[in-house]
Formats: structure tokens, C-alpha cells, sequence
């Protein structure tokens, strides 16, 4: 009888002894897994002030580039009104009058090109205010091909205008979206010095985001392959003189609106700059290929 009690006792002990092996074995893990949470909590928040921290940052240098802009193209515009008052000034019967003219001249070109660089700058760095309309696309191509024909005429270049087959209504801000597609029309038209072709056309894609396609198709020489990816950052220009803000402000007004802007390119064949506007207002089109 005691060595039956005895037997129980220690059954009893050593069942004991593995429940509480087991309950540490579980607790431990438990308490392992309830700390990764906390850990990728910590991890969230502290990567979100840093992305705070940088923004701020961004926009603390915004500011002060926009500033400085602004103080620069101040005395700018005192600069080359002092110019043309040198200009006036100065005696035709000097034997230096033609020298003096020409170093002028240079100097009033030259500090003109930079007051023209800080009025693109402030344009793309400043706060784009969208004021929506309904509005039909195929009658702002038309205003934009009678503004742009003469130019074209004087560069050798036929315009086209392809409208949509019926009325292509999107709310945006016609004149950013003016001035976008004029932006790209203006690139178009550097690409053809010896003439050629230029087509505007408007068109419908009806998909699960459906979206309104404003096409700026060229006949130049084309852009390498290797260029597609960089003519849409700030600064990045080919051409000489250009300021390379043109497609990128192209670029910041479409996707302003919600859009997406791309561009397909065959050496020596043309080019075709798409923009891509949402049917449905608010809402924002997905990255896609071009």
C-alpha cells in the first residue's frame, strides 16, 4: 500500500515537473513572439519620423531656394534696365560706340537667358492650384493648333489635329493642361529644324481606370533608348539652351490631374509623347509601360 502511494506521489511530481517545462517552453515563445510585434511597431515609427524629418527638410529647402530665386531675380530685373539706360547713354560718335554696343549686348542677352531660367524655376517649384472643368479635350487640341499654326508655318512644319470622334469631356485645369501639351508641342518642334510633321490627336481608353490620351506625335530623328528614362527630370536637356524644365513641368501638371505622361520613340522615325488624364474625377492612374 505505501509503495502504491509512493508511486502515485511520484507520478504525480514528475507529470508536475513536465507541465511546467512545457508552460515555460510556451511562455518563453509567446513572450518572444509578442516582442516582434513591438519591435516592428517601433521600427514603423521610427522609419515614419524619419520620412517626417525628411520632409520637413525638403520642404525647408523648397522655401529657400524659392527665396532665393526671388531675391535673385530682383536685382536681376534692376540689371537690365540699368542696361538699356547704358545703352541709350551712349554717344554713336564714340570710336568705341560699336564695341561698347556689342559687350552690351552680350551682357543684357546673357543676364536675360538667367531671368528667363529663374521664372521657369519659381513656375515649376511653386504650388500648382488646380481650378477643375468639365471640359472637352478635342476643343482645347483646336485652341491649341490655331495658337501654335503660325509657328509652326515659320519652322516648315504641317500640323495635324486627329479630334476624338465625339466630345471627350475631363475635369482638369485647361490652362495647366494647356500649357503642358504646348510644352511638349515646343519639344516637338526643336526636334524638326528642317521641318516635318506634327499630329495632335485625342482619344478614349475604357478599362477599369478609364482614361483620355492627348497624343504629341513628331516625325524627328527620334530619341535613343538610353534617353527615354532622363528627358522627364528637371534639368536634363539635350538641346542647346534649353533649360530642361519644359517636359518636366509637362510631367508635374499631368500628375497633378491624376495622370501619367510616357513617351514611345523609334530612332529616326518620331516620337510620340502620351498623356494619359483620368475619366473619373479624383481618382489616380496607375504606373503603366509605354
Amino acid at each position: 500500500m505505501n509503495a502504491f502511494w509512493y508511486g502515485l506521489l511520484a507520478g504525480a511530481l514528475a507529470s508536475l515537473v513536465i507541465f511546467l517545462i512545457l508552460a515555460t517552453t510556451v511562455y518563453r515563445r509567446l513572450a518572444r513572439g509578442s516582442r516582434r510585434p513591438l519591435r516592428a511597431l517601433a521600427r514603423i515609427r521610427a522609419s515614419r519620423s524619419r520620412l517626417r524629418a525628411r520632409a520637413q527638410r525638403l520642404a525647408e529647402i523648397g522655401a529657400l531656394t524659392g527665396g532665393l530665386a526671388h531675391e535673385i531675380k530682383n536685382p536681376l530685373s534692376t540689371v537690365l534696365l540699368n542696361l538699356q539706360l547704358l545703352q541709350e547713354d551712349l554717344d554713336p560718335q564714340n570710336p568705341a560706340y560699336t564695341r561698347l554696343v556689342s559687350r552690351l549686348n552680350t551682357v543684357a542677352r546673357e543676364a536675360s537667358r538667367l531671368h528667363d531660367i529663374l521664372d521657369d524655376f519659381l513656375r515649376y517649384a511653386g504650388k500648382l492650384e488646380l481650378r477643375r472643368q468639365d471640359v472637352d479635350l478635342n476643343a482645347i487640341l483646336e485652341e491649341l493648333v490655331d495658337f501654335f499654326a503660325p509657328q509652326a508655318q515659320l519652322h516648315r512644319v504641317q500640323l495635324r489635329l486627329k479630334p476624338h470622334a465625339g466630345p471627350l469631356v475631363v475635369s482638369i485645369d485647361p490652362r495647366l493642361i494647356k500649357q503642358a501639351v504646348l510644352n511638349l508641342m515646343l519639344n516637338a518642334l526643336q526636334a524638326m529644324p528642317s521641318g516635318g510633321e506634327l499630329i495632335l490627336s485625342a482619344s478614349m481608353v475604357s478599362s477599369s481606370h478609364p482614361y483620355a490620351v492627348i497624343d504629341v506625335i513628331d516625325t524627328g530623328p527620334g530619341i535613343p533608348p538610353q534617353e527615354t528614362e532622363k528627358i522627364f527630370r528637371a534639368y536634363y536637356s539635350t538641346k542647346k539652351g534649353g533649360t530642361g524644365l519644359g517636359l518636366a513641368m509637362a510631367r508635374r501638371i499631368v500628375e497633378e490631374h491624376g495622370g501619367r505622361i510616357g513617351v514611345r520613340s523609334e530612332p529616326t522615325k518620331g516620337s510620340d509623347f502620351s498623356v494619359r488624364l483620368p475619366l473619373n474625377p479624383g481618382s489616380v492612374l496607375p504606373a503603366a509601360g509605354w
